[in-house]
């Protein structure tokens, strides 16, 4: 899979157990090959319900991610991938 150049922001969708540990932490990819983001807040929050209890949406400043050098790929479902998002470049929404 080739590195490409990420919307200006993404989203990631989880639990409201994990926020704590996502904001000191960042987005893991944990058990995963990468972590995995959406450009549709709509998908994020979906991803979040499978999680388990209230969906919480972070939005991840992927063009600030992409300019200090992190790589990003694409699927060809559009889902984004990376390594990691570490907690300066979320917000949750």
């Amino acid at each position: 899979m080739e590195c490409q150049i990420p919307p200006d922001v993404l989203y990631h969708g989880t639990s409201h157990h994990a926020v704590e540990s996502i904001m000191q932490m960042g987005i893991c990819k944990m058990s995963r090959h990468h972590v995995h983001l959406s450009t549709d807040i709509g998908k994020a929050r979906n991803v979040g319900k499978r999680r388990g209890g209230r969906p919480v949406i972070f939005a991840v400043d992927a063009a600030a991610m992409h300019a200090a050098g992190y790589n990003f790929y694409c699927t060809e479902n559009r889902v984004w991938l990376v390594d990691r998002v570490p907690p300066e470049y979320l917000v949750e929404v």
